[in-house]
């Protein structure tokens, strides 16, 4: 297929180029860990921006700083990786570019992985570094973002935070959210053949591999299935060409039905997470901006 925009070829080739050929074993989980960390050691930081450790309610974290970083405003950036992959690490890339269009420090948690530690182990760790959060800033003061899995449990932590009665962040910034654990959506067969990186069956052994025996429709889980009243602001930022769209779509749905404000983007032929290849991709470099200046909207100063 032809794409009309001009970087997406060039992403769709680094995709191919890293993923397994033909007749090659399945990568181990050690395997995938280490090439996810891997991908975020290929970009700098943003320019400007600088990293430290530190532990948030016992849970390794990451913190970004950036130049001009408005006092007291805190990004709570939880990492995609279904669950079962991904660090602090490997988002480093996404994050300090995201902190800087917020113009706010940028907190990532090493949140707990399936299949050691199992649902709800990851909104656990959520809410624990959430609340820390609430001790050094006001809620206005905070937005919550995260890519796939960790959009999903960006919205998942919406979710508790209402059954725990603490007060809700100035917004939720979820990109391709992975909302729906149940693999529902019928755009896993309708874009299957245009996305290079999610298919149903890779997912739904992470979602066993996070559950366990753990029902996939709680809302915790699949948080399409909880009731988003008195939520907080969202905005979901998807491609047009990637198998989680419907995840997308329903959450819009459900949480625009709950009287949340919801801004729905797709982006035409992008894939999932596009935002990740900012350096090879301008519509990647739009939608981080235009998520800065939605966030910059939200904070209450």
């Amino acid at each position: 297929m032809a794409w009309k925009d001009p970087d997406i070829e060039g992403v769709r080739a680094l995709l191919a180029a890293g993923a397994p050929q033909p007749g090659q074993p399945e990568p181990t989980m050690a395997q995938r860990r280490a090439a996810i960390d891997g991908f975020g050691e290929m970009v700098p930081l943003a320019d400007g921006v600088s990293l430290a450790p530190e532990t948030l309610a016992g849970i390794s974290t990451e913190r970004h700083t950036p130049q001009g970083a408005v006092d007291g405003r805190r990004l709570l950036y939880l990492h995609g990786g279904a669950y079962v992959i991904g660090s602090p690490r490997s988002h480093r890339p996404l994050a300090s570019q995201l902190a800087v269009a917020a113009r706010s420090v940028a907190v990532v948690p090493d949140y707990r992985l399936g299949p050691e530690n199992r649902f709800p182990a990851a909104v656990e760790d959520a809410v624990a570094v959430y609340a820390e959060l609430l001790k050094e800033t006001d809620a206005g003061r905070i937005v919550v973002a995260g890519d796939s899995a960790g959009g999903g449990l960006s919205l998942a932590l919406a979710l508790a935070l209402k059954q725990r009665g603490l007060a809700q962040p100035a917004g939720y910034y979820v990109i391709s959210p992975w909302a729906d654990l149940t693999q529902s959506s019928e755009t896993y067969r309708t874009k299957a053949a245009t996305d290079p990186m999610i298919q149903r069956d890779n997912v739904a052994r992470s979602a066993a591999d996070y559950l366990g025996s753990a029902d996939a429709r709680d809302p915790l889980a699949s948080p399409v299935f909880g009731d988003f009243r008195d939520v907080a602001p969202v905005l979901i930022q998807v491609g047009s060409e990637e198998t989680l769209l419907g995840d997308s779509l329903k959450v819009a749905d459900v949480a625009g039905q709950a009287c949340v404000q919801v801004r729905l983007e797709i982006w035409p032929e992008m894939i999932h997470v596009f935002q990740a290849f900012f350096f090879q991709c301008a519509a990647a470099r739009r939608a981080i901006a235009d998520a800065g200046a939605w966030m910059e909207a939200r904070f209450t100063s």
